[in-house]
């Protein structure tokens, strides 16, 4: 059955004071599902606000998932962590980007080791980029660094054309793929030589995520990247490992699950497809052991995959699925997004706004989340990679918006009166937005760059904060003219 071509009307009940959700569904193979509410603390209190989710409830989600899935890793950013520039080669495809290719290496009780992060960046734009931040988990002619193969799983050309630049590392490279490898990578590196692991070691797929970190440990140095804007994508396993990577570091403004299904995007709790059980068996190493005691027993979890996602607010999320991939069960992927929206909404974000599950190739973009299902099979094509770009693509003066709340409470102006003055101006513009008066917007969009100029004069905004800003608003500009 082709779960992307029914138009799933889906009920969805929430108990404000339970620590459950009730989630009907019209497809009788799903029947009812029961997921942790994730606005309800272990001890049973009710989360109200963004403060209570930031401070109580978030790192309670994230200590569940280290403890019953993921598994604890041995390191974070360690000491040692070293970036060596071997290869820059400004005249790549066909003039418009600099390749550069950068090993990643680290050093640990155990030895040392390293893996390679190759990175394009467009040539024609004379500001800091955002950046694609592709974990690989396929073959190497899938991030061919000459450009000689080229495939849709790793579109570079596309998206540079687009304005970002163009990051991939191999994730085997930090941790081999093997339930026997425990001993290799950043594994073999860090973790106690034990015979028997602990059973909340952290598994492969964490390995990948850590691997994510130092890349963008790395994209921070990078002069021509904007830091604020750094986006780590990845399909199947990789989607899976990318969802973690985004739950655990908040330095990544977008986080991209393709086709991630179990443990992925998709809810555990009544899927159907593959199961706990199923990639327990198939993968043992990919998560820590105390999550094979939920094999055939969802319903027992602390936790289900829609509060990792919620884990992610403010910051954005995009999840895609495909018509034909049963596996991975696209409905799941859907509700999970879903059922994290009580979280975004604390943050004044809507969510996705639709409540029925979209047909193939309608994509929707709502404020904080974006969703599609593709037509075809378990794959990662051109179609999605359109849809991460244009869903990343500032659409309205709240977008920016989201920007200055987030600046604000990082420590990223001098006092409240800076933002503040932002946020107003933002308000006037998205009221012209509404009532399509161009040339308003326009000048209005103008006059918010000369504001951020006048900041900038005065230190009252940080040099980074302001060419994020300017950037967006430039392309804010370019869609409205």
């Amino acid at each position: 059955m082709k779960f992307g071509r029914l138009l799933l009307l889906i009920t969805f009940t929430i108990v404000i004071y339970s620590s459950i959700i009730t989630v009907a569904s019209a497809n009788d193979e799903i029947g009812s599902r029961q997921v942790p509410n994730p606005l309800i603390t272990l001890e049973g209190d009710k989360i109200e606000n963004k403060a209570q989710w930031q401070q109580v409830r978030r790192p309670e989600v994230l200590e569940l998932f280290r403890d019953n899935i993921y598994g604890r890793a041995s390191v974070d950013r360690p000491d040692s962590l070293e970036f060596d520039v071997v290869d820059v080669k400004e005249d790549m495809m066909d003039g418009e980007a600099t390749r550069k290719q950068i090993d990643i290496s680290y050093e640990g009780p155990n030895g040392e080791d390293e893996f390679r992060l190759l990175l394009f960046v467009p040539n024609d734009i004379d500001r800091p980029v955002p950046t694609f931040l592709f974990m690989n988990n396929r073959g190497y002619e899938n991030m061919d660094p000459d450009r000689e193969e080229k495939t849709e799983f790793w579109p570079a050309e596309e998206i540079i054309d687009n304005g970002y630049a163009a990051a991939v590392f191999q994730v085997s490279e930090v941790a081999p793929d093997s339930p026997d490898s425990f001993d290799e990578g950043v594994h073999g590196v860090f973790d106690p030589q034990e015979e028997t692991r602990a059973s909340d070691a952290w598994g492969t797929i964490a390995g990948w995520s850590w691997g994510a970190s130092r890349a963008m440990d790395y994209l921070e140095t990078e002069l021509t990247i904007d830091s604020n804007r750094v986006g780590v994508v990845g399909h199947s396993r990789g989607g899976k490992a990318a969802l973690w990577a985004g739950a655990i570091d908040e330095r990544f403004d977008l986080v991209i699950s393709n086709n991630s299904g179990n443990t992925g995007a998709a809810i555990s709790r009544g899927k159907v497809g593959e199961t706990i059980e199923d990639i327990n068996t198939s993968f043992p190493h990919w998560f820590n052991e105390n999550y094979k005691s939920y094999n055939g027993n969802e319903y027992d979890l602390p936790v289900d995959q829609h509060m990792l996602i919620a884990s992610m607010a403010p910051r954005l999320v995009y999840v895609s699925s495909a018509s034909e991939d049963t596996w991975a069960d696209p409905e799941s992927e859907f509700l999970s997004l879903k059922y994290a929206e009580s979280v975004y909404q604390l943050f004044g974000m809507e969510g996705l706004e639709i409540n029925n599950m979209p047909d193939n190739d309608t994509p929707s973009h709502g404020e904080g989340m974006g969703y599609h299902v593709r037509t075809g099979e378990h794959n990662l094509k051109i179609y999605d990679w359109e849809n991460f770009m244009d869903f990343w693509e500032p659409s309205n003066a709240d977008s920016i918006k989201r920007y200055v709340d987030r600046f604000k409470e990082e420590g990223y102006f001098e006092n409240d009166a800076a933002p503040h003055a932002l946020q107003l101006h933002l308000t006037a513009i998205n009221q012209y937005e509404k009532q399509e008066e161009v040339e308003k917007v326009s000048r209005h969009l103008e006059g918010f760059k000369d504001l951020l100029e006048h900041q900038l004069d005065y230190e009252l905004i940080s040099e980074d904060a302001y060419h994020t800003l300017v950037s967006l608003t430039n392309t804010l500009m370019n869609t409205w003219n």
